[in-house]
């Protein structure tokens, strides 16, 4: 998501930036690409204050930051850290140092970074003695609450949780439900093992998408009633107004997951426009419509957001997935692969971590992964290059 900030009200950056990430940050270093069209908040990317501050790493941390933001058309940089130390006494140094990594590193391309210091009680610019401008003890954090900014981003449907690791969460079901869905699972899998005949494979994928078509569609016309038609989401009341399937059913779909072809062929059901490539992909034809799908989500010249409506029932769905049977990374790598489509960097990384510590070559993961390393945005969110 990018926004329109007038880079010279500090205030309305520093409150939107919580949003941007989905969590407040804590020991954080958080650089802020502003485009030079319209002053535009483009990529934002947090990092360790300590890793930023530190004489060996921070020097090519901030070089390798430098270069996202240079790719993602930042034509200045705005750098605020986030730290509960004293960062106008003995302990400055820290704050100092990571500010002058990026400079140097910023030199050339974006010139000199302007730099805030969030702290546990007030805010105010890195080396400002102007005590109007930033008085002793910093500006009420209450103050960045209040922004303008702050209002709009609540009245989207916005929240910010208290925790990066927050951000990840997918939740857990009761145990008997667990074991209900845990049964169904395993049921399902050992009929994709009895299939001998290329045929029963192909039925035996075919009817693992039509339950999650079903699912998703059944969620979706739920989503529908809470958004917009501009797609902003007017509250988050799919999650009462629609149930859910039953655990045996969540057991079904976890275990259709682990087929490869159904994985595929589940996410792209979620990008627009795709009709029956899906169908065509379980039954083995893997030809040019897949690739061309796949390019709406990654091509900076065909690429399209996703449906907020689609997202809505898809994030339910996996999440319900997930909270009933744990055990395997499909649900939590396509969750990030989401969270990455919308542009929500920060709930993919950490998604992407619960989805390697089940599986650390899950290929999927990794390649999302890539992408995020990388400063890779979605298609849709990739600067102009005209």
């Amino acid at each position: 998501m990018t926004t329109t900030i007038r880079t010279r009200e500090p205030r309305e950056l520093l409150a939107l930036i919580p949003f941007q990430l989905g969590f407040r940050p804590r020991e954080s270093a958080v650089v802020v690409s502003v485009r030079s069209h319209r002053s535009r908040v483009g990529l934002v990317a947090r990092v360790d204050l300590d890793v930023l501050s530190d004489p060996e790493h921070g020097p090519v941390l901030a070089r390798s930051l430098v270069q996202h933001l240079v790719r993602d058309g930042a034509g200045a940089v705005v750098l605020v850290l986030y730290t509960a130390l004293d960062v106008r006494g003995v302990d400055a140094a820290v704050a100092t140092a990571a500010h002058a990594h990026l400079a140097e590193a910023a030199a050339h391309f974006l010139g000199e970074p302007s730099t805030w210091v969030v702290g546990e009680t007030g805010w105010h610019g890195l080396g400002c003695a102007d005590a109007l401008c930033c008085p002793p003890g910093g500006r009420p954090l209450d103050d960045l609450d209040a922004a303008a900014v702050s209002a709009e981003m609540v009245l989207r449907g916005a929240s910010v949780a208290p925790r990066r690791e927050d951000l990840g969460d997918i939740g857990r079901a009761c145990a008997r439900d667990r074991r209900s869905a845990r049964r169904a699972a395993a049921r399902w899998s050992a009929r994709r093992a009895a299939c001998e005949d290329p045929r029963d494979l192909h039925r035996w994928r075919q009817a693992s998408l039509d339950l999650w078509r079903e699912a998703l569609d059944r969620l979706a016309a739920a989503a529908r009633d809470v958004v917009d038609d501009d797609g902003t989401r007017v509250d988050d009341g799919v999650s009462a107004r629609a149930f859910l399937p039953a655990s045996p059913v969540l057991g079904r779909l976890r275990a259709a997951l682990e087929d490869v072809l159904v994985r595929d062929a589940v996410l792209l059901l979620l990008i627009p426009g795709t009709g029956r490539v899906p169908d065509r992909l379980v039954a083995g034809d893997v030809g040019e419509e897949v690739g061309a799908a796949l390019q709406r989500v990654v091509d900076p010249a065909c690429g399209v957001p996703p449906e907020e409506a689609v997202v809505l029932a898809a994030e339910r769905l996996l999440r319900g997935v997930g909270s009933h049977v744990s055990d395997h990374p499909a649900p939590p790598t396509l969750l990030a692969l989401l969270a990455w489509w919308r542009g929500d960097g920060a709930r993919a990384g950490v998604l992407l971590e619960r989805a390697l510590e089940l599986d650390p070559s899950y290929r999927l993961a990794v390649l999302v992964e890539e992408a995020l390393t990388h400063g890779m945005p979605p298609g849709w969110l990739a600067p102009s290059r005209h």
